[in-house]
């Protein structure tokens, strides 16, 4: 299913893959008020659809944002509350990156008139695609799995402290996700033993997460944030394309994670 906000493939397991970062695209009437550096979208979950070449051997359903976070950021609520409130936000419709750098021409507060349209026109549409796609799979399987897939560089100051380890877990501590779920991912991880891991540590899961996962409503969800030098180069803002050698070690991984996952639902 094509839509000019996303890219919908529907599958028929239980797994939903949610890619809400990826997206590239500008709406033309906002390029011109954005500043050259954040013209590159540097803070774009690059290449995450290259790395997930696998899901349609796991007939997962999977849904790609194709505008990007600066526009609105889908794994934000809708009304902006801050998510980690101890933390340095970027927020629902972002005027800094992530470097703090501005996003705009000049320092700008967004009226609250453009937020709600550019939540109409671009934020609903990929949650009730959402919405719709769990209600879907659990009327054909009782329960749904899904996994929120993100990525970001390794070192990001404005977010946490030093290097992040190589694959994030986050599952709202147990709220979103049965915790044997999570522990069944960590021992996985391990078990391939090229990676390093953690739950629930300073990515906890966003509102996607958050909002959807319900075990006791038969949805366990997951955010998965890979620190981008496991599958790419990252030391240049203007990445220019995916490490496949790096990708094809991770690959495998993903897909096991992903299959432990099925087997325990």
């Amino acid at each position: 299913m094509e839509s000019d906000i996303f890219k919908l493939k529907r599958g028929s397991s239980p797994l939903l893959v949610s890619m809400p970062h990826v997206g590239t695209k500008l709406p033309q009437w906002l390029i011109p008020r954005i500043n050259e550096s954040a013209l590159m979208l540097p803070d774009t979950d690059w290449y995450l659809e290259e790395l997930y070449d696998f899901l349609a051997e796991l007939d997962a359903t999977v849904i790609v944002a194709n505008y990007s976070r600066y526009v609105v950021d889908l794994n934000r609520p809708y009304n902006d509350i801050n998510l980690y409130p101890t933390g340095n936000a970027t927020g629902l419709c972002p005027i800094n990156t992530f470097s703090e750098s501005e996003i705009y021409h000049k320092k700008v507060a967004l009226e609250s008139r453009e937020i709600e349209e550019r939540l109409g026109e671009f934020w609903w549409p990929y949650h009730h695609a959402i919405e719709n796609e769990i209600t879907r799979i659990k009327d054909l399987h009782g329960s749904a799995l899904l996994w929120d897939a993100h990525s970001i560089r390794s070192e990001v100051p404005r977010f946490f402290k030093g290097t992040l380890p190589h694959i994030n877990l986050g599952t709202s501590d147990s709220a979103a996700c049965k915790f044997e779920l999570a522990e069944k991912l960590i021992e996985t991880i391990k078990k391939d033993n090229n990676y390093s891991c953690v739950l629930d540590g300073r990515f906890k899961g966003g509102f996607i997460t958050r909002h959807y996962g319900s075990p006791s409503n038969g949805v366990n969800a997951v955010q998965v944030e890979i620190a981008m030098r496991a599958y790419m180069d990252e030391s240049s803002v203007n990445i220019s394309n995916i490490d496949n050698t790096k990708a094809d070690l991770l690959r495998p991984l993903l897909k096991t994670m992903m299959k432990s996952m099925l087997d325990l639902v």
